[in-house]
């Protein structure tokens, strides 16, 4: 199912999605619907908020270890 959006832009604003969706080759609605997708998954992206963020975690690759490991490698060697 489709939803029609309205929303009222600037003269300048409107011309220049009409000359990007010109230059890719789309429709201006085209257009407009993948730029709000890019930006609603760069925000979640950056918010935290779509996807496990266990998995999120263990994308980063970083090193683990049981919790006293982790304290007793964080502390400052004793001279």
């Amino acid at each position: 199912m489709s939803y029609r959006l309205q929303v009222l832009i600037p003269e300048d604003l409107h011309s220049s999605v009409r000359k990007a969706a010109q230059r890719g080759g789309v429709s201006k609605g085209e257009w407009v619907r993948r730029a709000i997708d890019e930006a609603l998954h760069r925000h979640s992206d950056e918010s935290g908020a779509s996807g496990d963020l266990v998995a999120r975690l263990a994308s980063l690759n970083a090193p683990t270890a049981d919790v006293e490991t982790m304290v007793r490698e964080s502390e400052p060697a004793q001279l």
